[in-house]
């Protein structure tokens, strides 16, 4: 077998560790998640890397899962947790204030971001804490950000979407497994760039789901790449917070003064909730068919 290293400049990481050995042209998943031949796998198990990358008509037989750790997965998955009806994602923001304004009095909440601090005349910004059950409870939430709105939309056409990050990892994961077909895990990235942090939960689902599968998922160079970033980055705690703080995202939450943020997100399985968007009507609740995880397919990092 033979390793290949590269460095991700930029990030500080070293020696994340890229395997080849049998599958032409790409690269494995760590020893511990290769435990079947791959003529015995049948579903595909796709990381998009950026939103621009997906084809939406190829998502059309999937299940799409969308990333956007810092911070609109985490915080919408907060929201829902905190009680809130529902949440009803945007890409514009006058798109929001229109639809906001449809509700009754109090019976809405405006969210979300531009250019990581919150929109004038928005009731919240887009921290996860800020979601809170006093706040959010049995409100609907309309929410535009830069990017995490923007993947979702992007991977709507796929039959089913949900909405994950660390904080319902195993949730998410659990799901997955119970379900048919290929799987489309979608980063929304930052500002049109590839991100650490989506790379990592990416990485991180991708050796959950190939090792509750009994062999049945094919991963494809991107999965592979994700999971072994994760396997080399992300199973010890000290490593994981180092990689999210100096990422892209991270490093404009720093600068922002939203550090609280970055500790919100590594929340490792906070909720049992697994957030799905549907199309009729167009909005975000909590999958129906999501249940406590049978089993913790990626444990924490330690």
């Amino acid at each position: 077998m033979s390793i290949y290293r590269a460095r991700f400049d930029g990030w500080g990481l070293d020696n994340c560790c890229l395997c080849a050995a049998n599958i032409p042209a790409c690269c494995q998943l760590p020893k511990r998640f290769r435990r079947h031949k791959i003529r015995r796998m049948t579903r595909k198990l796709i990381v998009h890397l950026l939103p621009v990358l997906v084809e939406p008509a190829a998502l059309k037989e999937g299940v799409a899962v969308v990333l956007d750790v810092l911070r609109a997965s985490t915080t919408m998955i907060h929201a829902l947790g905190a009680g809130a009806m529902a949440v009803i994602p945007c890409e514009e923001v006058e798109a929001a204030r229109q639809l906001a304004a449809k509700f009754a009095v109090g019976r809405a909440v405006l969210g979300g971001e531009r250019g990581g601090s919150r929109i004038a005349g928005f009731d919240l910004d887009n921290s996860p804490a800020a979601y809170s059950s006093d706040r959010v409870g049995g409100k609907t939430v309309v929410f535009t950000t830069t990017n995490g709105t923007r993947a979702l939309a992007r991977a709507s056409m796929a039959r089913r979407v949900l909405v994950g990050g660390f904080v319902n990892l195993n949730a998410t994961v659990d799901l997955l497994l119970r379900e048919s077909g290929d799987v489309h895990i979608v980063c929304a990235g930052t500002d049109g760039s590839v991100t650490l942090e989506d790379c990592l939960c990416a990485g991180a689902m991708v050796a959950g789901v190939c090792h509750g599968t009994d062999g049945r998922v094919r991963p494809d160079d991107a999965a592979q790449m994700t999971a072994a970033l994760f396997e080399q980055c992300g199973r010890q705690r000290s490593r994981l917070r180092d990689a999210m703080r100096t990422s892209r995202g991270g490093a404009n939450l720093l600068e922002l003064g939203f550090a609280a943020d970055i500790e919100a997100a590594l929340q490792w399985d906070q909720f049992d909730i697994v957030p799905e968007l549907s199309r009729e009507p167009w909005q975000i609740r909590p999958a129906g068919d999501a249940v406590r995880a049978a089993g913790r397919w990626t444990p924490p990092p330690i």
